[in-house]
């Protein structure tokens, strides 16, 4: 994972020093959206989860196509229909019962984000991201479950979205968002493959230009 995420980090570095002559506007940016979340081994899949994100982001813009994109997240995450143990110690059967995980997460992406079409309006995001680990609960019993989970998160995050002028300050924007985690969820993990968070959102959101 850390060799991924220092390419990206070159990539972003890349891109700033070579249109850092282009210095152009400020637009600061709040949203909400409906997320679709699992854990992951790449191949095997959770049932996923539906939750919500809500943040703010910054975009810091180059040149008229390229601009430096960060997003300050709390991010619900998790999966669904995962089992967990109800019977004790003085019961010889071992009973289980249908339960749901969720995580949330602050989640601080840093993207590259490419603006294209006519007016400039569409674009794509791409670059790592960073997730701290808020709450970690089980819905069966509403049982507090952070202490099986690493704390840290971090992985890719991705995204392609339009912006609609309202004015020359103004614009709101709709988005699809993915994220693809790249670090060990759990703690102490039994299999041979790494568990990982999986995340995609649809977002609406403002724009406001400030520079």
């Amino acid at each position: 994972m850390k060799r991924v995420l220092i390419t990206s980090m070159a990539i972003l570095g890349f891109i700033v020093t070579s249109s850092a002559q282009n210095k152009g506007k400020i637009e600061i940016g709040l949203n909400a959206g409906l997320n679709s979340s699992n854990a992951s081994t790449g191949y095997d899949s959770a049932d996923p989860s539906i939750g919500f994100n809500f943040g703010a982001s910054a975009d810091y813009y180059f040149s008229n196509s390229w601009s430096l994109k960060a997003k300050l997240i709390y991010d619900r995450k998790g999966w669904d229909n995962d089992l967990i143990q109800v019977s004790d110690q003085f019961d010889p059967v071992v009973r289980y019962a249908s339960t749901d995980i969720n995580l949330d997460y602050l989640t601080v992406p840093l993207m590259a984000s490419w603006h294209f079409g006519n007016r400039k309006n569409w674009y794509l995001n791409f670059g790592p991201y960073i997730g701290f680990l808020m709450n970690a609960k089980e819905t069966r019993f509403d049982s507090d479950i952070k202490e099986s989970f690493n704390k840290v998160d971090g992985g890719l995050a991705f995204g392609l979205g339009v912006k609609i002028p309202v004015s020359d300050k103004f614009k709101v924007f709709i988005e699809y968002e993915g994220q693809g985690g790249m670090a060990e969820l759990f703690k102490y993990n039994d299999y041979d493959d790494t568990i990982m968070n999986a995340r995609s959102s649809l977002n609406v959101g403002i724009n406001f230009l400030l520079y």
